[in-house]
């Protein structure tokens, strides 16, 4: 009885082994202070869990919209970023039209594609991790998707796609979703061009600065256009809790969110400078909160599975992009002890000599 999608349905991966050093989810490391924890905990026990939350969560939709200097109504909240892209996949044209995306990208796009049966208009990205327009044009020509999802910067290959490109793919009438979950490291954004167009949205999410376990994602653009995709959501979808700690978060305590970006910016570059030192090793430039590299000389599997024998845990994409895989940038010392694990494994496997 469960529908065919769903049987050649490959699910998301996630990496949860365990391990001392946490590197694989692009999360932002860092241990809040006591008196925050503390404070949070004395709005928690306020909340009347019994009751549903308020089902447009105004308050931190005010709050958001303030620190964006938009409109509460050009605002649409979603548990993650990955609902919002579910609803764009539900509300976006008629299900009979495809969606197109490039690849290597964020698997959800995929997936919410092919749960719904929609049409999966997929073209590889160029060898510097660009958009391929010219295939792209063709492969939209030929499929007439409605629908067009861009990773901005990219997960996982940590670049922003060039802007012309995808403007280039929007005049060929499609709705495009610019997914800027890591904007907060890049500081490039299309929100502008959002709140003017009906073709364009850009999602943000709080999940990479410090709030994932709260899975509050939002939607920007038109208010026309958010009214109606409002439709689709799901009531209550941003539970009491987030509610509270989000907008906590983003009011009393958001200076230190800011300290903290700022510190992986910087960790950033020094990580990605030492990977590339590393023979064998080959580093790509990121925008966003993470860095992809390359094993030139052994097996990317075999490098995952004696980091994690180091006790540090990073992800392994090579399945996606061959003998590829991607750490996250985590506090100083993680990143040190990283870099000297992937130091000992290369020796160790003999990669390089010093």
């Amino acid at each position: 009885m469960i529908s065919k999608r769903v049987l050649s349905l490959a699910p998301y991966k996630t990496e949860t082994t365990p391990a001392k050093i946490k590197l694989s989810s692009n999360e932002l490391s860092v241990d809040f202070p006591e008196e925050v924890k503390k404070h949070i905990g004395e709005e928690v026990s306020k909340i009347p869990f019994n009751r549903y939350p308020d089902p447009e969560a105004h308050l931190l939709k005010e709050t958001l919209a303030q620190r964006l200097g938009v409109s509460p109504e050009n605002l649409m909240l979603g548990n993650g970023s990955d609902e919002l892209i579910y609803y764009l996949s539900v509300g976006i044209g008629e299900l009979n039209r495809g969606v197109f995306y490039p690849v290597p990208t964020f698997s959800m796009y995929r997936i919410s594609a092919q749960v719904l049966g929609r049409e999966k208009v997929e073209v590889e990205l160029k060898e510097d991790f660009d958009i391929d327009i010219q295939k792209s044009v063709e492969a939209i020509q030929e499929k007439k998707p409605i629908l067009a999802y861009f990773a901005y910067p990219n997960n996982p290959t940590g670049n922003c796609f060039s802007e012309e490109k995808i403007r280039r793919i929007r005049s060929l009438g499609l709705f495009t979703v610019i997914d800027e979950a890591y904007y907060p490291y890049s500081g490039k954004s299309f929100m502008e061009e959002a709140l003017k167009r009906d073709d364009t949205v850009v999602l943000h999410t709080l999940s990479k600065i410090g709030m994932a376990g709260l899975r509050v994602g939002f939607m920007v653009g038109k208010e026309e256009v958010i009214r109606e995709l409002n439709k689709v959501r799901l009531p209550f979808n941003i539970t009491y809790p987030s509610q509270v700690i989000a907008r906590l978060m983003l009011t009393e305590f958001y200076h230190l969110i800011e300290e903290e970006i700022k510190r992986v910016i910087k960790e950033r570059e020094r990580v990605y400078l030492e990977l590339s030192k590393m023979e064998g090793i080959r580093a790509y430039p990121s925008c966003a909160n993470f860095i992809l590299f390359k094993s030139l000389r052994i097996p990317a599997e075999l490098l995952h599975k004696k980091l994690v024998e180091e006790g540090v845990l990073i992800r392994d994409f090579s399945y996606m992009i061959p003998q590829c895989l991607r750490v996250s940038i985590g506090r100083p010392f993680e990143n040190d002890a990283f870099l000297e694990a992937m130091e000992r494994v290369l020796k160790k496997l003999q990669v390089f000599q010093k």
